[in-house]
């Protein structure tokens, strides 16, 4: 990483882990290569982020698309993975390398030394948008972690029990921080408050969120 680029950045990359409690692993500054805005641009580019639709009708206040074997989507049919985008008809992008590579080492990092991600889920965040509390329980193999990637504006993670109504922790997120999640704390409840308004210097007004999963 050059001067410029920590610049932008935000400061130079920290790289030291914060154990949140069991199962649950946060990595300050560990994804802060400029390499991935690039690869996570080309994704959009291919499959523009869209607002879908949940089974109840509402549509979701953060636009997503996905990169990958699977893409995660959700309609009036359900939540699940698809092989096919649903908008163009085609498969989803391939994930690209250097996304791929940060998600196996930031789950190594955390403990998780036998993940690979054959899916990654890419959330644009608009100022307002937010993510209600959630389990992610659409993947086969629950004994895979989810590992979750935080670029652009500032959020708040909240990290719940194992039902709706269990106390939560809010974490702040800022730009390249990455948070993993798995073993006794893979079905934790999660979300993200609503997204404050900014710019950030890279990205602009907007959060995206990358999260990688082993779907099937």
């Amino acid at each position: 990483m050059t001067p410029r680029d920590a610049d932008l950045f935000g400061g130079l990359p920290r790289t030291e882990s914060e154990r949140i409690r069991e199962g649950v692993v946060l990595l300050p500054g560990f994804a802060r290569d400029p390499a991935l805005v690039a690869a996570v641009r080309a994704v959009q580019d291919a499959a523009p982020p869209r607002r879908m639709t949940t089974p109840g009708g509402l549509a979701m206040s953060v636009a997503m698309t996905s990169c990958g074997a699977v893409g995660w989507i959700t309609d009036r049919r359900g939540y699940r993975y698809s092989p096919i985008d649903p908008e163009t008809g085609r498969p989803w992008p391939a994930m690209p390398a250097v996304l791929r590579e940060l998600a196996v080492a930031a789950a190594a990092r955390a403990g998780f030394t036998a993940f690979d991600s054959d899916s990654c889920l890419v959330n644009l965040y608009e100022p307002g948008a937010r993510l209600a509390l959630h389990q992610d329980r659409n993947e086969r193999d629950s004994l895979q972690p989810i590992v979750s990637v935080s670029l652009g504006l500032p959020a708040t993670f909240l990290l719940g029990g194992d039902t709706r109504t269990a106390p939560t922790r809010a974490i702040g997120l800022s730009h390249g921080d990455v948070i993993v999640f798995g073993g006794p704390a893979r079905f934790a409840f999660h979300g993200i408050r609503p997204i404050r308004a900014g710019i950030h210097p890279v990205l602009g007004a907007c959060r995206i969120n990358l999260t990688f999963r082993r779907a099937l």
